[in-house]
Order: structure tokens, then sequence, then C-alpha cells
């Protein structure tokens, strides 16, 4: 095909996706296009042809992309050909595993562009093909989604979110429920096989006219929902054993939904001395003082890091706009600087402290009545010593709460990208919400005994080793880059890290008794360092995961460990690099 034969076969196919297409805005964004192609304008045609290269894939996460015309962008086609394809898989398992039995689900949305409109059409679908479909009656944060649809007892549910992307994205996260999964995964997100058989059932869609849309007939909630979940994550806190209440904390939404949320449940759970970042209190969909709305990205938190030196704080906390996850602040004893903690820290601490918590052995799950704590793979291995030192059962999963959320008799969970699942009772996902009651609960603890954060954590250290982390990620713009980079790594297999033999290697792709296979590489070397290089689920990345371990005898020595560990993640990292051919 020539390329002028490319050309008019794409301005064709645009037009008639403009045809269809039910959105004045996408319509009119999608025409301008192709009158600027035909003017020659190269930028148009590289826009063009990307909104058009294939079709946006259903998968582990559902759908998220950047908003625009055409199927490979996040627009109201896209989204109801989706809502219709899993509407036809919540009624076929339903029919399959309860005949006769009317399918439930329920819709969330976040304040993003669009996500009302996305959440407002998906119920009109459901409730179309005889779905009861309850929608949410605000945006408000993904954990009250999750936790909606165990309360309501739905088969399925959607939240439109695209949790911590930039501005121009938007998603579409689903989860399954009473008659879709097995009861392990009552309410959590979708998994392998079920996001395949969701696919095919939207690839089966017909036309986009056959989608019929109710004029109404779904239930939108009133507030009681909601209040339900603030109150049972409020009353998470356990005054009796932890009473200290006496701590200042900076909260930030990032501009997100979980704000007025988040400041409820810290209230009614005893926090009375919480300032919430003005500047970033209401959800604002173009996320105005922030690059990029990730907690972990420099400068997210630089307003709320400033509010707290000004207000003399003790914590910070920040949400991500969908509130899923929940990002810390405090202030360095040994630097006197404020400092974000690491995902892995803030999991070990919460492990710690969940310990204590569950002190009483009434936490049972498992056969002992113990229950049992999880993290992915990519995340720290002292979660594991803590848990094992206290008496209670680990299991390591792949990365993603759709994983870890499902390990059975699951009391406590955490992966290094800030998600804490603290109360898998209430919710079967990470929760930012939840995390940051009993995030709040452990630091006025120590406060009470005249200690910080990380005063518990070189406790943890001196009991179990200090564990350093760090990451390289590498954006590629070729997909195809990633490939070549762990062919390399299979081909040329990297013989030490640090100066340390490599002593066990993993292809994860092989997969074992205890994970499911998944592309990426496990090194470990003779004093316990661990690599781990992965391509991102969610983006073109190449993701390197390193952790090192170094003994301590006495709180004298911690010092020298820090510095001798950041020294063996540095001579790791350029290991690393050199191994890519970076």
């Amino acid at each position: 095909m020539t390329s002028s034969d490319a050309e008019l076969r794409l301005l064709t196919e645009a037009r008639e996706w403009a045809a269809q297409d039910p959105d004045p805005a996408t319509k009119a964004l999608l025409l301008e296009l192709v009158r600027l192609v035909e003017d020659g304008d190269p930028a148009a045609r590289q826009e063009l042809e990307d909104s058009f290269r294939g079709t946006l894939q259903f998968g582990t996460a559902g759908l998220r992309a950047a908003l625009g015309p055409g199927p490979n962008r996040m627009n109201r086609v896209v989204v109801r050909r989706a809502a219709a394809g899993l509407a036809a898989f919540l009624g076929d398992a339903a029919a399959k595993a309860a005949p006769g039995t009317r399918p439930r689900a329920v819709v969330g949305y976040d304040a993003r562009h669009n996500s009302d409109v996305f959440a407002a059409e998906t119920a009109a679908i459901f409730t179309a093909v005889g779905i009861e479909t309850f929608l949410l009656p605000a945006p408000l944060p993904t954990p009250l989604l999750a936790y909606a649809v165990r309360a309501l007892d739905c088969d399925g549910g959607v939240m439109v979110t695209a949790s911590h992307n930039p501005p121009q994205d938007n998603g579409y996260k689903v989860y399954l429920g009473r008659h879709a999964v097995p009861a392990d995964g009552d309410g959590a997100q979708i998994v392998a096989p079920y996001d395949a058989e969701i696919a095919g059932r939207i690839s089966a869609v017909g036309p986009l006219e056959s989608i019929t849309l109710a004029e109404g007939g779904w239930t939108v909630l009133d507030g009681s929902l909601a209040a339900g979940y603030e109150r049972a994550t409020a009353a998470l806190a356990m005054a009796d054993r932890f009473p200290a209440r006496d701590l200042r904390i900076v909260l930030t939404p990032l501009h997100g939904v979980g704000g007025g949320t988040a400041l409820d449940v810290l209230e009614a759970a005893g926090f009375k001395d919480v300032t919430v970042v003005a500047e970033q209190a209401e959800p604002d969909p173009d996320f105005p003082t922030v690059s990029f709305p990730n907690p972990e990205e420099p400068g997210a938190l630089d307003l709320a890091l400033e509010a707290a030196a000004q207000l003399d704080a003790d914590l910070v906390i920040a949400n991500d706009p969908d509130a899923d996850r929940a990002a810390v602040a405090a202030k360095d004893p040994d630097t006197g600087a404020w400092r974000m903690l690491r995902g892995d820290e803030v999991g070990s601490l919460l492990g710690a402290h969940m310990v204590a918590r569950l002190a009483d052995g009434t936490a049972g799950a498992d056969a002992d009545g113990r229950g049992v704590f999880a993290n992915s793979i990519v995340s720290s291995r002292l979660l594991a010593r803590i848990a094992a030192a206290a008496g209670f059962a680990h299991e390591e999963t792949l990365t993603g709460f759709k994983w870890i959320s499902r390990v059975p008799g699951l009391v406590y969970g955490y992966e290094e990208a800030l998600g804490y699942c603290v109360a898998p009772e209430l919710v079967k996902d990470k929760d930012g919400i939840s995390a940051a009651v009993l995030i709040a609960e452990l630091a006025a603890a120590a406060k009470a005994a005249g200690k910080t954060v990380f005063d518990t954590l070189d406790e943890l250290y001196l009991q179990h080793g200090l564990h350093a982390s760090d990451q390289l990620s590498i954006r590629v713009a070729d997909l195809g880059l990633l490939d070549a980079m762990m062919n390399r790594l299979r081909v040329s297999p990297p013989e030490s890290f640090g100066q340390s033999a490599v002593e066990v290697f993993t292809d994860l792709a092989e997969g074992s008794a205890h994970l499911p296979p998944t592309e990426g590489l496990l090194y470990i070397t003779r004093n316990l360092t661990r690599v781990i290089i992965r391509p991102s689920g969610t983006e073109p990345k190449l993701k390197c995961y390193l952790e090192v371990i170094h003994q301590v005898g006495s709180a004298a020595e911690l010092p020298a460990a820090r510095q001798a560990a950041r020294a063996s993640l540095d001579e790791v990292l350029h290991d690393v690099s050199e191994a890519l051919g970076l």
C-alpha cells in the first residue's frame, strides 16, 4: 500500500468514526484533525495515526489511555462498547452461577474530564440489558467503589478513573463480585482469565447503534453508603490499645476526590488536628499545582511539605487523585529535613503495627487462626521477616492488588508503589484512606513514646537487618526496545551485582508453584542483594527494583550501615545499567 493509499484509508476511517461519535467535542476534534492532515500538517497526521493505531486493549487494569477520538483513546464510543461487553459478561456469569438471578452492578467515578459522562452511560447500558445498577452520587474515591461492590452484594463494579495518571488521561477499572468469581476474589479487581473473557465480549459487540442506553431506571445512591464506609474505616482505629491522638497532620488529596472523605475519617478516628493543603483541597481535573498528580513524583508534595514546616506538623499524608494510595512524609531526625518515606518503609511500618494490633491472636483467617501477611514480589523482603518473627504466615505475589487481595486469609498486604490494604474485610484492594488512619495511629503512638516513625524503622532494622531499596525506570518510545533489553539479559545474564556473585536466577516468565508466569527476571546474589527487572504493565517503561540487606549490631552502627547500603545500591545501579547496555 502506498503512503497516499494509507492516508486515504486513515482519513476514511476517521470520517466514519466521526459520523458515529455521540460526543460533539471529540467529533469536532477529529474532523479538525482530518482537515489539518489534508492540509499537510505532519503533527496532525501523527496524532491521527496514533488515535487509530489499533483498538485500546482491555486488560487486567481495564482500560486506561489519553482522552480523545478514535479506537486507541478513551471516549464515549470506546466506553459504550466496553460497558456493553462487560454487561454481557456479567449477565452470563450470573446466569451460570445462579440461574434466574438478576445481576447487580455499581458504578463510580472520579473528577477527571468526562468521568461523570462515562459513568452515567455505563449505568444506562447496564440498565438497558436488565442489570440492577447503582450509581455513586458524586465523584468519590476508588476504595469506596470497591467497598460498594461487596456492601451492595454486586456481581461487578466499574470505577471510571485514571488514578494518578496525567490530566489528559482517563480509565475504566473493573471489579468482580458475588457470582462472577470464586469467593477469594469477591470484590477484587479482575485477573486472568476474566480479563480475556470480558475482552472477548467487547470484541463481539455489534455496531455502536446496536447498543441501547436506558433513559432511567438505575439507582443513584444517597449518602448512606459513603457514610457506612467512613464509619467502618474510622472504626479501624484502636483507641483502647493505641489511645494517643496528639498528632498534627497535613493532608493533601492532590486535587483528587479523597480530601473530604479522608478528613472526615481521620477526625472521626480521633485525629482532630488535620490541615488540608488549601491549594489542592478541591477536585480539579487539570491538577494545576502539580506537573504530574502522583505523590511519588518529584515536586508533588512541595506544597504539603511547605505547610508542614510552617505549622510544625508531625506528619504529611498525601493521597493520589482517586485516594487508593497513600504517601507519608516526616521530619528526618538525622538531617532535620522533611522527606517522603519510600513505599517499602511505610509498608514495613504498617506491617509491624498490624502485628501489634493483632497481638491478641484474634486475627485468624488461616488454618491456625493467625492470618496472612503479603506483599508483591518487587516489594521489600522486610515484611516477610517481621511476619515470621511474630508467627504469621507470609506470601509473595505478582505486582498489583488484583493478586495481593486474593491471598487466602489476608490480614495485611502492600506493594512498594504506595499501596496498602489494612482492612481486606472492608476493601479488597489498596485503600489510601484506611491506610491513613493506621499511619496516623502508629505515628501518634510513636510520638507518645518520645519517638518518630524513623526511630520505629530503626528498631525494625536492628531486629531484622537494614533493608534499603531503590529503583531504576527506563522510559522508551518504542515498546520493541523493552523486548530487546529483556532478551539481552536472557542471552547474556549478569554474573554479579555490586561485587556479589549471582547465586539464584529466576526467569519469572516460566512461572512456579508459588507464582503464575509473568514477564520478568529475578536475581539474588551471595550477600542477598536482590535485583528484579520487568516491563511495566501500564507504561512504556522497563522497571528495575533493587534491594540490599545489611546486618546491624547496635544503634550506633546505623549511620555507617545506611552509608554502606547507599554505596551498595549505587554499585548495583551501575551494574544494572551496564547489563542493559545503557
